[in-house]
Formats: structure tokens, C-alpha cells, sequence
């Protein structure tokens, strides 16, 4: 048993290792420092002992796509690390949610907003989040349509509670990553547009896209933040 843990520990220290280094790569092929590329450890198939490793290796951000497994790791690791929620938010789970996650990546409707707006300010919380956006079109994923961004962002910066960090989008599951970069492309323009209307006095920075199977492409395309989990665990 202790061969196989310290086996296991080794294959996620390379594994992480060689996700970092394929970072550096696309990043530095788009000509852009690494520097301005998060890597956020999505950790949904981790144990706390697989998570305490990757933490000892010197990962600073966890994501987890289910509000109540992230308060079961929440009680063993606390604030040592910045969480992420990745996955899709209910409302029900909100107070919950704002209460342990810096940053909530999958916010796409108007009810969401009013429930995590309401919840954020019970503990004086200004909440950062990501407008989630279905840049592919496929029914079976979650956030606003293209169409709707605009609109969407006018509505939502009313809260003051909220504070809208950027876009979050899901590629579709593509045997070839390279069939995927057109959506993290639009997702891309779709900030840049809402940035050149000046709506509001800041602008949107972050872009999360891109996960195990295609992070390179969403780099290359502009990603400030990938979520990766499968070729780190795997």
C-alpha cells in the first residue's frame, strides 16, 4: 500500500509538472507570458489526500463543480487555497456558495444573480464572478446564449454586490481540440465587445476556458484561466 501511495504521488507531481509546462509552451506560442495564465486544479475526482499533495506542490487554486463536495474538503483544507466553483450553481445552494468560493465561475441567469447579490451582502461580501456563456450552441451545457451576453451584463451590473470578473465558457467534447477553438475564439470576441462599450467603469479581464482535453487551444486563443483535473489525477 505505501509503494502504490508514493507511486501515486510521484505519477501526480509529473503529471502536474507536465500540465505546467504545456502552459508555458502556449503561452509562449500566442506570445504571452505564463505569468497571466491561472491554472485552477479541478479536483472533483480527488481525494483530500490527492488534493493535500498537489497543494504541497505549490497549487494555489482549487475547483470544484458541486457546492456540497466543496464544503466536505472545505472543513480539512479551510483558506489555504482560492475555491472555484466550476459547476452549475442552485439557487438553494447559494448561501452556501458565497460563503467558501472567491470565485463563482458558472453564473447564467438573472434569478442566480439576485439570490448570490442577496446572499453576498447578508456577510458584506462583494462576490466575484463569471457570466457563463454556451459558445457552442449544445443544448446539454449550461449559460446564456451570445445573444443574451449584452443585455445580460447591462442587467447584472446593477448589483452591488456582484462583481463581474469576465467569461466562462465549455468547449465541446471534441476527439480533436482543434474543432473546439472557435468557441473559445467567440467567447474572446464576446468580452472585447462588451469591453468596447464601456458599460461600466471597469472592464472585463478574465477568460475561463479550456479544460484537460483542449487548455492549449483556449491559451492560444486568449484564456486567462484553465480548469484542469483529468490529466493532473488521471
Amino acid at each position: 500500500m505505501l509503494f502504490y501511495c508514493v507511486t501515486k504521488m510521484a505519477m501526480i507531481a509529473d503529471n502536474l509538472k507536465a500540465v505546467t509546462q504545456r502552459i508555458s509552451r502556449s503561452c509562449a506560442k500566442s506570445g504571452r507570458s505564463a505569468d497571466v495564465v491561472k491554472l485552477v486544479c479541478v479536483t472533483k475526482e480527488a481525494n483530500l489526500q490527492q488534493i493535500e499533495e498537489v497543494l504541497a506542490l505549490g497549487v494555489k487554486d482549487i475547483g470544484e463543480n458541486r457546492v456540497q463536495d466543496a464544503l466536505f474538503k472545505y472543513r480539512s483544507i479551510g483558506g489555504r487555497v482560492t475555491w472555484h466553483l466550476i459547476g452549475h450553481l442552485q439557487t438553494n445552494k447559494v448561501s452556501h456558495a458565497v460563503r467558501i468560493f472567491s470565485l463563482i465561475h458558472s453564473v447564467d441567469s438573472l434569478r442566480l444573480i439576485e439570490a448570490i447579490d442577496r446572499e453576498a451582502k447578508k456577510i458584506s461580501k462583494v462576490q466575484d464572478i463569471l457570466i457563463q456563456v454556451n459558445t457552442s450552441g449544445e443544448e446539454s451545457k449550461f449559460g446564456i446564449s451570445q445573444d443574451e451576453v449584452r443585455p445580460f451584463f447591462e442587467k447584472a451590473v446593477l448589483y452591488p454586490n456582484i462583481n463581474i470578473s469576465g467569461l466562462m465558457t465549455m468547449a465541446p467534447e471534441v476527439p480533436d481540440p482543434e474543432e473546439a477553438r472557435p468557441c473559445f475564439r467567440r467567447l474572446r470576441e464576446l468580452r472585447d465587445e462588451i469591453n468596447s462599450l464601456k458599460l461600466t467603469a471597469y472592464s472585463l479581464k478574465l477568460l475561463s476556458m479550456g479544460m484537460s482535453n483542449d487548455f492549449e487551444a483556449a491559451i492560444e486563443e486568449g484564456s486567462t484561466m484553465v480548469r484542469v483535473g483529468r490529466a493532473i489525477f488521471k
